[in-house]
C-alpha cells in the first residue's frame, strides 16, 4: 500500500450564479490531485440537462480535467436519450455514467418511457451503437431499493456489464464490508469490471439520512452515536466526517482498492484533506498559475 490511491470526483450542474462559482472554486482546488475523471451529474428535466451539458462542455474545453457525463433513461424517449450522447461524443466527451436514474417524484416506482431505454443495461447497449465510449454504471452495496432479492441485483449488473459497462461505482456505504460483500458477488459472478466504492463524506447528518433513505444505506448506531450532538458544531462535524472517511478507505486499501470516487456535493475542503491523509498530493503538472487560470477562464 506504498503508492496513492487513484481518485476521482463527482460534481452536479449549479443552479445559479453563486452556485457557480462554488462550483469552479471546487474544481479549482482539487484540479491539482490530478483526478482519474469528474463526473457531472444530470436530472429529468429539461433545464437540468442543459445545465449538465454546459457544465461538462466548459471541463472539457476550459480544463485539463477528464469529464464524465451523467445520462439516465429518465422521461426520454430514445431519440432524445440517444441525440445528447451524440452531442456529446461530438463535443470531445468519451466517458459515459450510464444511470436508470431515479423518478422525478421522489419515493415513486420508477416507470421507463414508452419509447425510451427501459434500464441501463439497455443504455449501455445504445450508448455502444454510438460511439466507443468508456462506461461506468452503478452498483450498491446493499442492493437497489427496487431490487428483491441479491440474485437479481448480480444479474442485473452482469446484464450491464455485458451490454459494455467498463467500471461500476458504488453508491455510498458506511460499512466496508457491504463494499466488499458486493465484490465478492461479483467475483462469484464472473463480473470482472472493476468496482469503484463511491464515499460520501458526512458533512449534514440530518442530509445524510434523507440520501440513505432514498438509495437504501444503512445508517449504522455507531456513526449516529459520532454524531450525537454536533448539529449546531460544523467544524467537529468536519473532523468527524473526514476522520471516518479515511478510516473507510484505509480498510478497503488493506483489501486492495486503490480507486476512490468522491461525491463533493461542490464542496472541495473535506474531500482535499481526505485526500491528503490518503497520500494523494498535487500534481505539479495540474497545480500552478497556468492551471489555475485554466479554470478560472473556463467559468468567464
Amino acid at each position: 500500500m506504498s503508492a496513492a490511491p487513484s481518485v476521482s470526483f463527482e460534481f452536479f450542474p449549479p443552479r445559479t450564479p453563486e452556485m457557480e462559482e462554488s462550483l469552479w472554486r471546487a474544481m479549482q482546488r482539487l484540479a491539482p490531485l490530478d483526478p482519474r475523471f469528474v463526473s457531472v451529474t444530470y436530472g429529468a428535466g429539461g433545464s437540468t440537462r442543459e445545465r449538465t451539458h454546459a457544465t461538462v462542455e466548459r471541463i472539457l474545453t476550459g480544463t485539463t480535467l477528464n469529464p464524465a457525463a451523467h445520462l439516465t433513461c429518465v422521461a426520454a424517449d430514445r431519440e432524445t436519450v440517444d441525440a445528447v450522447a451524440q452531442a456529446y461524443w461530438g463535443l470531445g466527451v468519451r466517458h459515459v455514467v450510464a444511470l436508470r436514474g431515479d423518478p422525478p417524484v421522489p419515493g415513486e416506482r420508477f416507470a421507463p418511457h414508452p419509447d425510451g431505454y427501459a434500464n441501463a443495461a439497455a443504455l449501455v447497449a445504445g450508448l455502444r451503437r454510438i460511439g466507443d465510449f468508456e462506461i461506468s454504471v452503478a452498483a450498491y452495496p446493499e442492493r437497489h431499493p427496487d431490487s428483491p432479492s441479491w440474485e437479481h441485483e448480480i444479474a442485473n449488473l452482469k446484464r450491464k456489464t455485458e451490454a459494455g459497462a467498463t467500471r461500476a461505482i458504488t453508491q455510498f456505504f458506511f460499512e466496508p464490508d457491504h463494499f466488499l460483500r458486493l465484490r465478492d458477488r461479483m467475483d462469484a459472478a464472473g463480473i470482472a469490471i472493476p468496482l469503484v466504492p463511491g464515499v460520501m463524506p458526512v458533512t449534514n447528518f440530518k442530509g445524510i439520512q434523507r440520501f440513505a433513505a432514498l438509495c437504501g444505506a444503512t445508517i449504522p448506531d455507531w456513526l449516529r452515536a459520532r454524531f450525537d450532538g454536533l448539529d449546531d458544531d460544523a467544524e467537529t462535524r468536519a473532523m468527524v466526517a473526514a476522520q471516518l472517511a479515511v478510516e473507510t478507505c484505509t480498510r478497503l486499501r488493506d483489501r486492495g482498492v486503490d480507486h476512490f470516487h468522491f461525491y463533493t456535493l461542490n464542496r472541495a475542503e473535506l474531500t482535499y484533506g481526505i485526500c491528503h491523509m490518503l497520500g494523494v498530493r498535487p500534481n505539479p503538472a495540474a497545480s500552478g498559475p497556468a492551471a489555475t487560470d485554466a479554470l478560472i477562464g473556463a467559468k468567464e
